[in-house]
């Protein structure tokens, strides 16, 4: 049922969440170590392989990282995986747990800090999704199937972004954190246009609306330097501001505001083998190309999310995510775990169902390919 949102006697209550600080410049790893003190005195630091081999060697403290205990993450978001840890830190009596890394080791922290009872720090090495700020997580099966979001009771209490490493890593991470951010604004339009609830249990504020356009809109002016200085290493205003609205605005406004079709389509796609080769938001911007055929967006609003999609190099046809040859009976499957009742596609105005989703991607894919004959 859609709730009448000029109706103020009906509605819910306005929500909106965020993490406890927000730490963001170049070389802001160097207040790890301050930061986790100032939360606890037994520290776990979960990070992915590459992290430990590539960026704790070049931030050495006064002694090293012998302060803080240092566990690897084991590839997935998953239930053993979440198994193993919560043993850990109840079994050394951890008092505070940072996350180093991408988006799976960070949900990964937040899920245990959770059902342990303390704290977390958020430390991304990519901008690659929204996932840092945000208080909730999504936990795949060990295949990488997506298997259901899980709600914390609190966001992080804190996030420390370092503009130097991010910087260093490879640009596909920070394209892809674009395509995740680009679905912010157009879901929490979908959102308030059909009276959904945001992600933590309310109605979206206006400052959280505010913030999912700025998004969008910082997207669009500094998207495509941002990737250029990315692929040169440099840090720059324009890659600042792509950090800030992959990690900072789009994990604000995505929960504050809600989500719809975006997710879901990616959340469906991942039931097809060949899209598990490909990072989240690149699914997710394939999604909110599907959306916008989906709710009959105008033409001028789509050529321009083309256009900035083209430009970046996120996914516009099924072919760029490998799906040029999977057939319709398999799309299908997708288009049925996007319509599962518990999905957000539902928050659109318009109601839906597997083959009106079947279609809006078959749409898009073949507006994707009109553009590039």
């Amino acid at each position: 049922m859609i709730l009448i949102q000029d109706e103020y006697s009906v509605r819910q209550p306005l929500k909106a969440v965020f993490p406890g600080k927000y730490i963001q410049g170049k070389k802001a790893l160097t207040e790890l170590k301050y930061l986790t003190e100032s939360f606890g005195n037994r520290g776990l630091l979960l990070a992915s392989p590459s992290v430990i081999t590539h960026v704790l060697p070049k931030y050495q403290f006064e002694n090293g990282w012998d302060w803080i205990h240092v566990d690897t993450f084991r590839g997935e978001c998953c239930r053993e995986e979440l198994e193993r840890l919560d043993a850990i830190i109840r079994h050394d009596k951890t008092d505070v747990i940072v996350a180093m890394g991408g988006g799976k080791v960070i949900d990964t922290a937040k899920i245990v800090a959770d059902t342990t009872g303390i704290p977390v720090i958020i430390v991304p090495t990519i901008a690659s999704s929204d996932a840092p700020c945000s208080g909730c997580a999504v936990i795949y099966s060990r295949d990488g199937i997506f298997e259901g979001v899980y709600y914390l009771k609190m966001n992080p209490q804190a996030v420390l972004v370092d503009e130097s490493v991010i910087a260093q890593a490879p640009t596909r991470f920070l394209v892809s954190g674009m395509g995740d951010a680009l679905a912010t604004w157009f879901e929490a339009r979908s959102c308030k246009s059909s009276g959904s609830a945001n992600e933590c249990g309310g109605y979206a504020t206006h400052t959280a609306m505010a913030i999912a356009h700025l998004c969008y809109k910082t997207l669009l002016k500094y998207g495509v330097q941002a990737k250029k200085d990315c692929d040169l290493f440099v840090t720059s205003e324009a890659l600042s501001a792509v950090i800030e609205a992959n990690i900072l605005m789009s994990g604000l406004g995505f929960e504050s505001c809600g989500l719809a079709s975006a997710h879901s389509i990616h959340n469906g796609l991942t039931v097809l083998e060949e899209t598990h080769s490909f990072y989240h938001g690149e699914k997710v911007a394939f999604g909110v190309l599907a959306g916008l055929h989906l709710t009959g967006a105008p033409l001028s609003e789509k050529e321009k999310v083309y256009d900035f999609c083209e430009a970046v190099g996120l996914p516009t046809t099924f072919d760029d995510l490998d799906l040029g040859g999977v057939s319709r009976e398999r799309l299908m499957e997708a288009a049925v775990k996007t319509c599962h009742p518990t999905e957000a596609v539902h928050h659109e105005v318009k109601s839906v169902d597997p083959e009106k989703i079947l279609i809006a991607m078959k749409a898009a894919d073949a507006y994707g390919r009109k553009r590039k004959a």
